[in-house]
This record gives structure tokens, sequence and C-alpha cells, in this order.
């Protein structure tokens, strides 16, 4: 399920590549993939579908998201930031907890300190 990265080389061309996933693979209307928006509630996506767009870009990024990330993240600004420092792209964002960073070092031992 990978596709082309070569585009993405920060945060903002992380989140375009992750609205036009969400707007090819799931027929998702773009003006509803907004940076607040909720990814279940407002966008629609149901937990499996989630889940399918965190494997597409796990696969894709080279990036494992811990098991527990569907606790963490609710918007798909979340869900962009949080791939993009995964991927070496952005700092960490300020959700993230010391907890799950740790989850998250642990599943991607090739994550800048």
């Amino acid at each position: 399920m990978s596709r082309s990265v070569d585009d993405v080389k920060n945060w903002m061309n992380m989140f375009r590549w992750i609205v036009k996933l969400i707007r090819d693979d799931f027929s998702i209307d773009e003006a509803k993939l907004v940076r607040t928006a909720a990814l279940e509630t407002e966008i629609g996506l149901s937990l499996e579908q989630v889940e399918q767009v965190l494997e597409v870009i796990g696969d894709s990024f080279v990036i494992k998201f811990p098991e527990d990330t569907l606790d963490e993240i609710l918007k798909l600004e979340e869900l962009c930031m949080l791939a993009s420092w995964m991927k070496g792209l952005y700092k960490r964002p300020e959700f993230v907890s010391d907890g799950f960073e740790s989850r998250c070092r642990m599943a991607n031992p090739a994550m800048a300190a």
C-alpha cells in the first residue's frame, strides 16, 4: 500500500499528502478536510478507515504507529503533526505525552533524538 512520498519535505507537504489520501481513497469531500476536523466525527471516517489511513502512512513513510495511537490523536492536524514528527519533518507536537513519545521511539528506533 506504499505511495510516493518524494514531494513530502515538511509538515505542510505531509498535511496535503494525507488530505489527498483521505479524499481519494475514501471519497471524502475535500471541504471537510480542514486542519481542525475530527477524523471520525467531522470527517466521517470509521475507526477501520482511520486505521487504514495509519497503515498507508506507515507503509509509505516507513514509520510504525504504536497500538494506542488512536487514543492520542483526534484531529487531522494531530495526525499530520504526529506523522511529520515521527518522520523527522517537525518538532515534537505538544499533545504527545512523554509515555506516548517513548512508545513511538520504541516502535521506530531510527527516529531522531
